[in-house]
């Protein structure tokens, strides 16, 4: 298993109380899956995601990425960690403005000590695998927001990790784009790719071979994409309806 977790819990304080963003989750993810995670706001899906991508650490629980347990790593370590094992793909985009397509996608390998060639001939290869080899010298106000989401995608690939994590990765584009992105997300799974998306969109859940839902810390279905994802809108439809 590339992922594991094992009664992961994570409370906060705020104030006097003490918050319980997850209560207990616990599942699996192999080599080569594709997994949504869905839930509303404060299902507790963002505090999942931080843990997934060694942004966070539980309170209590054992979490293993990679045959690693990164539970209790330190600071140090967990920057290690996900600079090694995880790309990390989000709503924003989060590139450099003043940076080209190429040099936002560089810079993962800068943080690795890699030489200029090296670094150069690798994020080249990494945008002509998102379909963007004739914008490599355009900077983001050059680029369309489905282009600049195709640049974030490279820049998570370029360092080959075990696991790509994306956060809403289309939900500040138009929807016809945002098919465009989960087409992408295909093709890498396809090409053999670990990706966890972690969504509240329930079109997109519904592409992923399998979704776990997550509602009030806990795990409340795991499943088919589809069927995870009908569940999402029927509860939606049921509670807008006052039943």
């Amino acid at each position: 298993m590339l992922i594991k977790l094992e009664d992961i819990r994570r409370y906060y304080k705020v104030g006097t109380e003490e918050v319980h963003a997850l209560n207990g989750v616990s599942f699996a993810v192999a080599k080569g899956e594709w997994v949504a995670i869905i839930g509303q706001s404060g299902s507790g899906k963002s505090t999942l995601m931080n843990v997934l991508g060694c942004l966070d650490t539980p309170t209590s629980g054992r979490y293993w990425l990679n045959g690693k347990d990164v539970s209790h790593m330190t600071d140090n370590e967990l920057a290690d960690i996900r600079n090694q094992e995880i790309g990390f793909i989000f709503q924003t985009f989060q590139l450099l403005p003043r940076e080209t397509a190429l040099g936002n996608v560089e810079l993962p390998l800068i943080y690795r000590g890699l030489g200029s060639r090296d670094r150069r001939e690798r994020a080249r290869k990494a945008l002509e695998q998102v379909g963007l080899g004739n914008r490599m010298t355009h900077r983001p106000n050059e680029l369309s927001g489905g282009q600049r989401q195709r640049v974030a995608i490279a820049r998570a690939l370029v360092t080959e990790p075990s696991l790509l994590l994306a956060d809403e990765p289309t939900g500040n584009l138009d929807s016809a784009t945002g098919l465009e992105i989960i087409a992408l997300f295909e093709q890498l799974h396809r090409a053999g790719h670990t990706l966890c998306l972690v969504t509240h969109e329930p079109t997109l859940a519904a592409r992923c071979p399998r979704a776990i839902r997550i509602s009030d810390g806990v795990i409340v279905k795991d499943g088919p994409g589809p069927e995870v994802a009908l569940d999402g809108r029927a509860e939606r439809v049921r509670a807008a309806a006052g039943t």
